[in-house]
């Protein structure tokens, strides 16, 4: 049987496996619900496996039994997150998160579901591998930097030999028609950071601003100036998206309240503009509150780096997708997602790709579906047996490639 026919036979066990870790969603870097689900699909497989100290991971290593050269054992790394997010979710679908206010909103599910997959047909082919596929099953990607974690605790010398190659796969809710692998070399999704702002003034009576110091208008204009900012400081070909998400300040609508809170979240494409915004936005709040006789306080953040596909390892990986299921099946983006992401860090230390498959349902509009994030995103199922396809032909293909150099 071919490695998709492998992959179909799989489709009822990592289905219901996904379905399961959809009903009891976890957050964060503690999700041992979802350690043991995974820890029980990996059961006699025979890899290596270990999980993290500081955070519920599982790491497991999978040895290859083909002959190899005498040069280094190459291992690839294939990386799956696991995490949940803090959504209510109102998909209305018979396996709905049963977990009040967590939901599987991002589809770290089904990549869980599909890098167990992957595992399960490497495992069978073990015979075909000259090296050793690492399995970073990853907590905590949701704003809480668990591949971070998973450095430190020394994910990439978990085979005894640094990855040659490492790749991720994402599900969309939308943007593309169901079935659709998209790429692309160079950036690939932003960088992340936040910006924390806290304007101290004066309180007072409403009737009486001049014998106060308000600092509501300030924290107006500071969120307008940082939008002008954004337009009239930054190359529109190298674009930065800031968003302000919270603005809070006061507590009855005849008092002047003492400070005013604001908090916003960053996203580049190059490091000079990151750089640069770093550099310029603390000044400019501190400026606008210093003009109106106030003061601010801005802590700028730096979170998730920029995530850059290796050139060489994009095309590599395009090819094995397109020979796996037809050129039709992928496309190339036009443009890196503003989205970011802390597989970043392992592109950092690691050349490889991060790649997208669209699991729009069959008959949906994709450019009407609900996005990543919302409440009411969809992920479909068929896509299952083609993400762990996917894995497993990375894998087989580009350790054949080590072995062949």
């Amino acid at each position: 049987m071919s490695l998709r026919d492998d992959a179909s036979a799989l489709a009822p066990d990592i289905t219901d496996l996904r379905h399961r870790l959809h009903q009891e969603p976890e957050i964060g870097l503690d999700l041992p619900r979802t350690q043991e689900k995974v820890l029980a699909a990996l059961e006699g497989l025979g890899l290596e496996i270990t999980t993290g100290t500081d955070t519920t991971s599982v790491t497991a290593v999978l040895r290859g039994t083909a002959a190899q050269g005498s040069g280094p054992r190459p291992t690839v790394l294939l990386r799956g997150d696991m995490d949940g997010l803090p959504v209510q979710e109102k998909t209305g679908v018979p396996f709905a998160s049963q977990i009040d206010g967590a939901m599987h909103a991002c589809g770290h599910d089904l990549h869980t579901a599909m890098l167990v997959g992957g595992a399960q047909l490497l495992a069978a082919r073990r015979d075909q591998l000259p090296g050793d596929v690492l399995f970073m099953f990853q907590p905590g990607e949701e704003g809480f930097d668990g591949a971070g974690v998973m450095l430190r605790e020394g994910v990439l010398q978990a085979s005894g030999s640094h990855p040659q190659a490492a790749y991720g796969l994402h599900v969309m809710s939308a943007m593309a028609q169901g079935g659709t692998f998209l790429s692309r070399a160079g950036a690939t999704m932003s960088s992340s950071d936040a910006l924390v702002v806290t304007i101290h003034g004066a309180g007072g009576h409403g009737s009486a601003p001049y014998a106060a110091k308000d600092p509501v208008p300030v924290a107006a204009e500071i969120v307008t100036a940082l939008q002008a900012m954004v337009t009239r400081q930054f190359d529109v070909f190298d674009p930065v998206v800031l968003t302000v998400g919270v603005l809070r300040a006061g507590t009855k609508r005849n008092v002047i309240p003492e400070s005013a809170h604001l908090e916003a979240t960053i996203r580049s494409f190059s490091a000079a503009a990151k750089r640069k915004l770093k550099a310029s936005i603390p000044t400019l709040v501190e400026s606008i509150a210093a003009a109106h006789g106030l003061w601010a306080t801005a802590e700028y953040i730096e979170e998730y780096p920029l995530t850059v596909s290796d050139a060489a390892e994009t095309s590599f990986a395009q090819s094995s997708v397109q020979e796996l299921f037809g050129q039709q099946r992928h496309q190339v983006l036009a443009n890196p997602l503003a989205g970011s992401e802390d597989f970043s860090r392992v592109l950092e230390q690691v050349p490889g790709s991060f790649l997208f498959l669209s699991a729009v349902p069959e008959g949906s509009d994709h450019e009407q579906a609900a996005y990543n994030h919302s409440p009411y995103a969809i992920f479909d199922d068929a896509v299952l047996p083609d993400g762990a396809a996917t894995y497993a032909r990375l894998a087989i293909d580009r350790l054949a490639l080590a072995a062949s150099n």
